[in-house]
């Protein structure tokens, strides 16, 4: 049962460090399918407890799924070996509307817009195209706007399990470098995850639909 083990733990280790995303445990049961469900948690506990002895990565459990990722006390040389592309970098701009959309999901761009004080369609088209938030249906008011939300790619990115991981609004423009937008500071925790899979895809030309 051992030598099994072992087996299962070196094929789960290399799923998920070949995949470039996240790999659930459904994922996972569906690639392995000999393998009874509870056989394959048990390996990913042992994993988790192997790459918590040390070194410079680490087993996490984020976006729904797991991901072998650098330690969080790397991050700043991480960061140096990739400061030089600095167009994958979002602006502050795109950061603070980001952060609105975060807390304040599903919100509408006259709702941004009204908290940040400036027009945002040309900063949610960039989102969109970055695959950091996604339309997920038309608020029902007078011109029916497009509702955002954030995406499984912003967990990935921001390293959060699911949407009850988000810090507080403080500790996020923190972390990011920004002033908090007056209308956001006092944005409740959210308490529930809501659902990723929309009828309303992203839009490809999204600077040109956003409204």
């Amino acid at each position: 049962m051992t030598d099994d083990l072992s087996e299962l733990k070196s094929a789960i280790e290399a799923l998920i460090f070949a995949s470039p995303e996240p790999v659930t445990l459904a994922t996972l049961a569906k690639v392995l399918e000999s393998e009874p469900q509870e056989h394959i948690k048990e390996a990913l506990e042992a994993l988790a407890s192997e790459w918590k002895r040390g070194g410079g990565l680490e087993l996490v459990e984020v976006a729904g799924g797991y991901q072998i990722v650098t330690r969080p006390e790397f991050s700043e040389w991480v960061r140096r070996l990739f400061h030089e592309h600095s167009s994958q970098r979002l602006s502050v701009q795109a950061l603070e509307t980001l952060a609105v959309v975060a807390y304040r999901q599903p919100v509408t761009a006259p709702e941004i817009t009204e908290i940040r004080g400036v027009n945002t369609s040309g900063v949610l088209g960039t989102l969109l195209e970055r695959r950091l938030i996604k339309i997920t249906g038309r608020k029902a008011v007078v011109g029916r706007p497009f509702l955002y939300a954030t995406t499984r790619e912003f967990l990935d990115r921001f390293g959060l399990k699911d949407l009850t991981d988000l810090p507080k609004v403080e500790d996020m423009a923190e972390a990011l470098g920004l002033d908090v937008p007056e209308g956001l500071a006092d944005s409740p925790p959210i308490d529930e995850v809501l659902p990723f899979d929309s009828s309303f895809p992203d839009l490809k030309n999204s600077k040109e639909q956003v409204h």
